[in-house]
């Protein structure tokens, strides 16, 4: 088991290849420098002189000479990090405050959105005070008490003692390891002329990588539990250096289920894994040496108590390597992870499903997780296929054996006892009233529970059953719209051949949460209610504080890498890409382009469609193979060479590669 260790490995700065320059970088969201400055004034009340001096291009002063004078200063995106300004004069009794918030429904000069704490009043944050007795020159919050996810601030007097400030700006604190926020490894760009805005895919891509670049976080600067007020200095778990979290602003904390979304689109979109493995590391160190179970979330909450979050820390320990090939750091965790792998087998009973504990029940908020539940099962499923496949790689074949018998008799079972042939669907557990989840059926098509293409077929279609304009209802949750959930259903509706479907969704859901004016426009909502509200499990944990809801959730960031999946179609088969298949979902777009980068190169493809004949632009690097599945009918043409096939698939070694088909 793991004890003390030395992390020095999991500090290093990785080096990444970048993608290509191209229009596609006009709607990166990350900012050219990890010191921004406000965009623009958005209020001014009281008696304020010179507030427009405190924006951007703009060295002027601001004076405020009245109590309760304020101004709320826009950044124009989701940022976070340590605030300075500087204190050009001020008399001995002048005071201020700072409040920070999200949305602009929260914007107030007595408090800040919640980030800690839920109240139902909305004032557990409440504002960082300074002074009497300011100093002249340069005032900068402590690591502490930086806030790490807001996009409006307010600057209050509170008193009437006059107070001249200038140079206000912040030093983003997200993404520690990277000096260039804007280097990405991945890159996506597409049309889609049947949307308000043709540009919505493309911007959502890189709304989901810029999410996830504001939940990597230096593992010191993990939220502090407390009451009142916020500090955000507490320790993410025995490791240096970045760690993925769940949201910029809360909880700061690791969550494997999270990192389920998230470490896909750290990978798709940004090449850098380090953050993800520091996460696992966190996990697999802080478990339970004595049962094996591992922590439903890190430090400094380290709760505990949930099977799928245990599983989702095994996956993600398998997806780490599928995209890194770091075999070490799976020999380094091997002990933990068998013992973690075997404790969730011994909840497999004589039905053949794992019949989950009340007390491991924990999962994303929903409802119902315990006994023979849909979503820890198709969990468990994927979690023995892949350990069989690191147990491979390792070299111990009868584990591999084991691991992938056990497999087989789970999806026996859970087509057995789960599918519900008069609905299409897979139930929630076995009993014959039970609901048919939109996350059990969602992830059993994602994790192959399935056995034939009709039944992901009507999986697909009856999800669409839970559709609202503005996304699908949970059944597992009352009034909840469930990002998180949602990433999983858009990619069931590709592997189901729905591309259309799955684009119809991202329209929906993502295209209220990336225009809603109450939001911040930048990064992607934790959750929402059927009628857009904020008051996303405001009745179920959140105690009605719609304030606490985060704005920039790691979780939410699905369409990300589903889109180069899908619509790309950019699929690694062995680790970093060596053996690759590439398979795009054509879903009624016109074209679409873009890769990603492994240690062994860059995987790019761009296809069109026009006039009848899909053009598909496959390059892969040299010395890898791999299998190109080409929509469309009649025959195949490969660099100009009709190939000798009777499907839709090719096989084709590493480079550059242009094929032709009808469509």
């Amino acid at each position: 088991m793991l004890r003390a260790l030395s992390f020095a490995i999991c500090t290093a700065t990785l080096s990444a290849a970048l993608a290509p320059p191209g229009p596609w970088d006009s709607f990166n969201y990350a900012p050219d420098s990890k010191i921004v400055k406000p965009v623009t004034v958005r209020t001014v009340s009281g008696t304020v002189q010179g507030a427009n001096g405190l924006v951007e291009n703009s060295e002027a002063q601001a004076t405020f000479s009245g109590d309760g004078s304020y101004v709320v200063l826009d950044w124009g995106k989701e940022v976070g990090g340590i605030l300075s300004l500087t204190i050009d004069s001020a008399d001995p009794s002048s005071q201020f405050s700072l409040s920070f918030t999200e949305s602009p429904l929260f914007i107030s000069p007595f408090k800040s959105d919640d980030s800690v704490n839920v109240i139902y009043t909305q004032d557990a944050d409440g504002v960082q005070t300074f002074g009497p007795s300011l100093q002249t020159g340069l005032l900068r919050q402590t690591i502490g008490q930086q806030r790490p996810g807001f996009r409006y601030s307010t600057i209050v007097s509170n008193n009437d003692a006059p107070l001249t400030i200038s140079n206000i700006s912040l030093e983003i604190t997200f993404m520690p390891h990277r000096d260039n926020l804007r280097a990405y490894g991945g890159y996506f760009y597409a049309p889609d002329p049947g949307f308000h805005d043709e540009d919505f895919l493309t911007k959502l891509w890189y709304a989901g990588a810029y999410t996830v670049q504001t939940n990597t976080i230096d593992s010191q600067q993990a939220r502090r539990n407390g009451n009142k007020g916020w500090s955000n200095d507490a320790s993410g778990g025995p490791v240096n250096g970045p760690i993925l979290v769940d949201g910029a602003k809360r909880d700061r904390n690791v969550w494997p289920g999270d990192c389920g979304i998230a470490s896909h689109t750290e990978f798709v979109a940004l090449d850098d894994l380090l953050p993800t493995k520091n996460a696992l590391t966190v996990m697999f160190t802080t478990q339970d040496s004595n049962s094996g179970e591992l922590g439903y979330s890190g430090p400094p909450n380290n709760a505990r108590g949930s099977d799928t979050y245990n599983a989702w820390s095994l996956i993600g320990t398998h997806n780490y390597y599928l995209y890194t090939g770091d075999l070490d750091f799976v020999k380094f965790v091997w002990a933990n992870y068998t013992k973690a792998v075997a404790f969730l087998e011994s909840q497999v009973d004589s039905t053949g499903l794992a019949n989950v504990p009340q007390g491991l029940a924990n999962d994303w908020g929903r409802d119902g997780g315990a006994g023979h539940n849909s979503v820890f099962n198709a969990l468990l499923y994927r979690t023995l296929v892949t350990a069989s496949d690191l147990a491979t790689q390792l070299g111990d074949t009868a584990l591999a054996s084991g691991y992938l018998t056990n497999a087989t008799l789970l999806k026996r079972a859970y087509n057995a006892l789960l599918w519900d042939e008069s609905a299409g669907m897979f139930r929630d557990n076995d009993s014959p009233d039970s609901h048919h989840p939109q996350d059990g059926n969602s992830v059993a098509v994602l994790f192959n529970l399935t056995t034939s293409a009709s039944q992901n077929e009507q999986i697909s279609e009856g999800l669409t059953q839970y559709w609202t304009p503005i996304g699908p209802l949970s059944p597992e949750l009352a009034d909840t719209i469930i990002p998180f959930i949602g990433g999983f259903e858009v990619q069931a509706h590709f592997i189901a051949a729905q591309g259309e479907r799955a684009i119809d969704l991202l329209e929906k859901e993502w295209g209220y949460m990336l225009y809603t004016n109450i939001s911040v426009e930048s990064t992607l909502l934790e959750g929402f209610t059927a009628n857009g509200s904020l008051g996303y499990r405001a009745a179920s944990g959140y105690d009605f504080d719609h304030s606490y809801t985060s704005h920039a959730h790691g979780w939410s960031t699905g369409p990300t890498p589903a889109l180069t999946f899908h619509v790309l179609g950019i699929q690694l088969s062995t680790a970093q890409g060596a053996t690759w298949r590439i398979a795009p979902v054509l879903s009624g777009l016109p074209s679409a382009e873009g890769g990603l980068t492994t240690g062994l190169g860059f995987f790019s493809v761009k296809w069109a469609s026009e006039s009848g004949t899909l053009t598909l632009t496959v390059d892969t690097p040299e010395g890898t193979k791999g299998v190109v599945r080409v929509p469309g009918h009649g025959s195949i043409t490969v660099d100009d060479v009709v190939q000798d096939t009777q499907g839709d698939e090719v096989e084709l070694s590493g480079g550059k590669h242009i094929i032709t088909r009808s469509v």
